[in-house]
């Protein structure tokens, strides 16, 4: 693994630096762990503190958890115990009160990968090595303030690209030479925004309630006692998880009922572009709408395909974001994935059906349709979890 990510650095221009590869007895656990920094090549030879006990984040498949985490390993001994507590009231919040008899700590792989950026490293050198991670986010350290500051995300691509857009004859130079440290300055402008993060002793109740309150996707779990980042969670990891152990609880009557039953999704104002709606408008409905995809229709409203966030990153892996006035269905010609095509859903269909879809697929969102396949709706991993969690439907 180190080794590609060696031949990664010689034409992305950093250093990247193994920290550290060994094996550690955490809780009773071993983790195996591979520690990357990149920095700049400029700043790459300076001392710098980082710790050194990071479990990296996350080009595990998803298919992975259960045979990866610490989880599962935890729950060989003592699910039944704790599920039997919650056989005392069968439905009444199982899924709540699962989550909240459970640690963040027990999602972490015992092997996995966390790529690092300094706040020193370019901007554009930061996005390619997203791209040749296979990672969509990845923690910001701050070696003057030796801490994790922040999150650089896909969402800080798009915001980018936006506002420094002017025409295909005119190169982004904020992207081209802005370091990390300067799109912060710029984007927070004062305003201080701390990092969002979640102790590895926090119950997953508290995690699923921090990613919905500050409406975030990725929520870092860190070491409260070493600052060591340790995971990086997401609504699918949650969810998978939560899913590995549903056959074991209790089934909430509420997973019967429909969409439309439980009033599950969002149903007004849904955002839409169309085949040749040029690719600057569709990041510009990101920003202002802070939407994480937008179904692509035709004259006639027909889901034809989909634009998300993640397809986006293309255009560094293509080198193609000098040119934004291509339209989504140019753009949609560069995804590095195969495609399948859009995964839909109705009104009609239970809880249960699209909970399990959403797993079986590793997918964020569907969209709801009505019989004529026209957009009616989305519903989200964050709408599910919302259900599931934190609604009191008994």
């Amino acid at each position: 693994m180190f080794n590609q990510l060696l031949k990664c650095s010689l034409w992305l221009g950093v250093k990247v630096q193994l920290l550290t590869s060994q094996s550690q007895v955490i809780n009773n656990e071993t983790v195996h762990i591979l520690v990357v920094f990149i920095t700049p090549l400029e700043t790459a030879d300076l001392s710098v503190t980082l710790p050194v006990t990071l479990p990296v984040n996350t080009c595990l498949s998803e298919a992975s958890l259960g045979c990866t985490s610490h989880g599962l390993n935890f729950f060989s001994d003592i699910s039944h115990d704790k599920l039997s507590l919650i056989s005392v009231d069968p439905e009444h919040n199982v899924y709540t009160r699962f989550m909240k008899s459970h640690r963040c700590y027990d999602l972490v792989p015992t092997s996995s990968k966390l790529v690092v950026f300094d706040t020193s490293l370019q901007v554009k050198k930061a996005f390619f090595a997203l791209v040749s991670n296979g990672v969509r986010a990845a923690p910001l350290w701050d070696s003057k303030k030796q801490c994790f500051v922040g999150m650089l995300t896909i969402t800080d691509f798009i915001n980018i690209l936006h506002r420094y857009y002017k025409s295909p004859l005119v190169q982004i130079y904020e992207l081209e030479e802005h370091k990390i440290e300067t799109w912060r300055e710029v984007y927070l402008q004062d305003s201080f925004k701390p990092l969002v993060s979640i102790s590895p002793n926090a119950s997953l109740y508290d995690a699923v309630s921090s990613l919905l309150k500050n409406k975030i996707h990725r929520l870092p779990v860190i070491d409260p006692l070493t600052g060591n980042t340790l995971y990086i969670l997401t609504h699918k990891r949650i969810l998978k998880f939560l899913k590995l152990f549903v056959t074991e609880m209790p089934k909430p009557s509420f997973l019967r009922q429909t969409l439309e039953e439980l009033n599950i999704g969002t149903f007004k104002n849904i955002a839409v572009v169309r085949a040749d709606t040029p690719l600057y408008t569709a990041l510009g409905i990101f920003v202002e709408q802070r939407v994480s995809a937008l179904p692509v229709v035709d004259d006639k409203g027909r889901v034809v395909d989909i634009y998300s966030k993640f397809d986006v990153i293309n255009l560094a892996a293509e080198k193609t974001y000098n040119n934004l006035d291509v339209t989504v269905t140019k753009a949609l010609q560069h995804r590095s994935q195969y495609f399948e095509g859009v995964l839909t859903c109705n009104r009609h269909e239970t809880l249960e059906a699209i909970i399990n879809r959403l797993v079986e697929a590793e997918v964020h969102r569907l969209v709801v349709v009505d019989e004529h396949e026209v957009v009616k709706g989305i519903v989200s991993l964050s709408d599910i979890l919302q259900a599931l969690v934190l609604t009191d439907r008994e």
